[in-house]
């Protein structure tokens, strides 16, 4: 097993039908502090950590200004549409077929502790999986290669271990190019196709159940 690639599995967006909740509490986060910002362009960031999310949008002006509050904010915001997000079709399918191949599997999340636990029951995942992250795990999140790498480190596995990214967003597939793996995707990000294979994905997928199906054509077989 040990030989094995491991998998490194993003939860929101990847697992968790949740991108577009995070783009509306963003949406909703500016707006308490003063700054409206169209939903598309927020949605076109999830998947960033949401350290880096103000600072994409209006530069380090308006993250000294209202980074700290409105990261408190879209905090609550997410609290309050948590019973709204669902796992995307044949997610824990995917954790299962990946566990039956004998690979060890990590989550990997920037979300905060408290979602992250929600994410992990709704998956009914915390026996399954092998460990996960959260966003107190690191400093620097998605695009940065932090996040991935702790998550290596969580199985105490070296940064060159042999692993697999699966991912929703560019960002995912941008760290995981830093990272050193290869990325695979499910669409649920709301990316083109043309933008991910830019990116770097090696292969997209509809659905993590889809993903699931064809696992035998991956470095996860």
């Amino acid at each position: 097993m040990t030989d094995s690639a491991i998998a490194v599995l993003d939860i929101d967006g990847t697992l968790i039908d949740s991108n577009y909740h995070h783009a509306l509490a963003w949406y909703r986060a500016l707006r308490s502090v003063g700054e409206t910002v169209p939903v598309w362009r927020l949605h076109r960031l999830i998947g960033m950590g949401g350290d880096q999310v103000v600072t994409a949008i209006g530069g380090e002006e308006l993250e000294r200004r209202v980074g700290d509050r409105a990261r408190e904010r879209q905090g609550k915001e997410v609290d309050a549409l948590l019973e709204e997000m669902a796992p995307l079709p044949g997610a824990r399918d995917l954790l299962v077929a990946v566990k039956e191949r004998g690979h060890r599997l990590v989550l990997a999340s920037s979300a905060q502790q408290r979602h992250v636990d929600v994410f992990l029951d709704v998956l009914d995942a915390r026996d399954l999986v092998d460990d996960w992250t959260t966003s107190a795990d690191v400093e620097a999140s998605k695009p940065a290669p932090d996040l991935l790498q702790v998550a290596l480190e969580k199985l105490g596995a070296p940064r060159d271990a042999s692993s697999v990214m699966v991912g929703d967003s560019v960002w995912d597939v941008e760290a995981a190019k830093r990272a050193g793996m290869p990325a695979i995707v499910v669409r649920s990000g709301g990316f083109g196709d043309d933008e991910l294979r830019e990116a770097g994905a090696i292969a997209l997928y509809d659905t993590p159940g889809d993903l699931a199906q064809a696992l035998d054509d991956t470095p996860l077989a």
